[in-house]
């Protein structure tokens, strides 16, 4: 993994330079004579300067390259950090077909606004987002089809710094774990990059691989995984990963992450075209891992963090799993299948119901889900997560500072409730079974489909004995990523966006 290392910088005429790149939010107007002085005679000549990222020769500049990207209006009651995000996206795209390798970054003339309060970090983060290459093209091409070694980062500490690189090798972990193709990253491969990618670091790995054991101790999983039994390379994996710090630990995350390598849609396969892009679906495990990463290169004080991966492939044949069959979860419960295409809440409910056993234990603990989960939350929030947080995690205002960290951030994110038409979607409709896993058809014509999901998995995992009228309430969101796992919605060909990892590691570790 190979990402641009951020690195501080007083002066944009410094030495690791070859170009210097400014996000504006004023073209006219920058805040250093020097960089007025050089755009001057362009801005005289080319009105598109004030429009896009421009590149213009600046001979005393390093490199003699000068990119000046705009970020358009800021003070609008609906503008944030994303237009920074965006900008730098494309300014690091002209400075790397220019030749550059190693830019310094500036910002200049942010509002006085909380708004852009951390707009430099932004910008190197989408410098980062634009840069990233996916791992099989990296394999393929060699490490030097992205040239772009490190960013210089004017005004920002070796502190900032450090915290950038710890976020950015998180956010560059995440992408090739979910945008990676389903052989290269089918479930045994999946696990070999976690173990690899931690070690040596403060995370501890398990991986589950035996499939008895897996059947045993998480009886949905393996109901997903049983018509890949027949293929050995595509056998699943549960993948447990563990941070916990030096000293004493104050709060405890515990991660429940959906990774579905490929989702054919099983028994209700998916057709029209629809399958193309679900080597995605394990987007949810991936941001987890990402995370993760963030924690093990940062190392947070007082956070111990827990993570569970579901790596499992939902594929077509003779023993796939069919609507109306029941299985007995961990829990206990008779869960009757709706739709076998509704297999990540399957994949997750068993681990998250270890967590629950787990949390009882644990320091001020606070569970999540993460998934790639339904269309629903898509449709209905776009290009943002859609956070469902059950009765203490409400209390407790969970999704309510993760959003609010989000939109410093450039990680979006909208809060929706848990209500009792969810808990009533999902009730038995038989003496035979406790609990219905979906309806059978698309979430995304169906109301609440992205709600009623949060109220199987907190049945199943036990957590809905755990609100705030129990004498143990647990806290416990879950974060659909459908809508922003990737740019523009594209999942076939959209790069990841490591959506959730800048907001919890802004909320939980700085």
């Amino acid at each position: 993994m190979s990402f641009p290392l951020a690195l501080p910088c007083d002066d944009f005429f410094n030495a690791h330079s070859d170009a210097v790149i400014v996000i504006a939010a004023d073209v006219n107007n920058l805040h250093d004579e020097r960089l007025n002085k050089a755009l001057a005679p362009y801005l005289a000549v080319d009105a598109r300067i004030a429009n896009k990222a421009t590149l213009v020769l600046a001979e005393e500049f390093p490199g003699k390259r000068l990119i000046v990207s705009p970020t358009g209006p800021l003070n609008r009651d609906y503008d944030d950090v994303r237009r920074v995000f965006d900008a730098a996206k494309a300014a690091i795209s002209e400075a790397k077909a220019a030749g550059s390798q190693a830019p310094t970054l500036i910002v200049s003339g942010m509002p006085q606004d909380a708004r852009y309060q951390n707009a430099l970090q932004v910008a190197y983060l989408g410098a980062c987002q634009a840069l990233w290459q996916p791992l099989e093209a990296r394999e393929y091409r060699g490490p030097s089809i992205e040239p772009i070694r490190q960013i210089s980062l004017f005004g920002a500490t070796e502190t900032q710094c450090k915290q950038l690189n710890a976020l950015a090798a998180g956010q560059y972990a995440a992408r090739d774990l979910c945008g990676t193709e389903p052989e290269r990253m089918a479930p045994p491969r999946f696990a070999d990059y976690c173990v690899e990618l931690f070690k040596n670091t403060s995370v501890s790995v398990e991986v589950v691989s035996d499939i008895n054991t897996i059947e045993q101790q998480y009886p949905m999983l393996g109901t997903v995984a049983r018509a890949s039994y027949a293929v050995e390379r595509h056998h699943p994996r549960v993948v447990k990963l563990v941070y916990t710090p030096s000293d004493e630990v104050t709060r405890t995350l515990m991660f429940v992450g959906k990774g579905l390598v490929y989702d054919t849609g099983g028994a209700d396969l998916k057709v029209g075209g629809f399958m193309a892009g679900m080597s995605r679906d394990k987007g949810g495990a991936a941001s987890v891992a990402g995370f993760m990463k963030a924690v093990a290169d940062y190392q947070p004080s007082g956070v111990k963090v827990v993570a569970y991966l579901a790596v499992v492939r939902n594929s077509i044949g003779s023993d796939c799993f069919v609507p109306d069959e029941i299985i007995t979860c961990r829990e206990g419960l008779k869960v009757r299948i709706g739709n076998t295409d509704a297999e990540g809440r399957l994949a997750m409910g068993d681990l998250l119901s270890e967590m629950k056993d787990m949390a009882k234990s644990e320091v001020n603990p606070t569970l999540f889900t993460v998934a790639t989960l339904t269309g629903h939350a898509a449709r209905a929030v776009g290009p943002y997560s859609a956070y469902v947080e059950n009765g203490p995690a409400r209390v407790a205002q969970v999704s309510r500072q993760l959003a609010d960290f989000g939109d410093l951030w450039a990680d979006g994110a909208e809060l929706s409730r848990s209500r009792r038409e969810d808990y009533d979607f999902v009730k038995p409709r038989t003496l035979a079974d406790d609990v219905l896993s979906s309806n059978n058809a698309p979430s995304a014509v169906t109301a609440r489909g992205h709600q009623f999901p949060m109220a199987f998995l907190a049945i199943v995992g036990g957590l809905d004995k755990h609100g705030c009228d129990s004498q143990l309430p647990l806290p416990y969101v879950h974060m659909d990523i459908a809508g922003s796992g990737v740019e523009g919605g594209d999942w076939q060909h959209g790069k990841p966006t490591a959506a959730t990892v800048s907001s919890l590691f802004a909320r939980y570790c700085l």
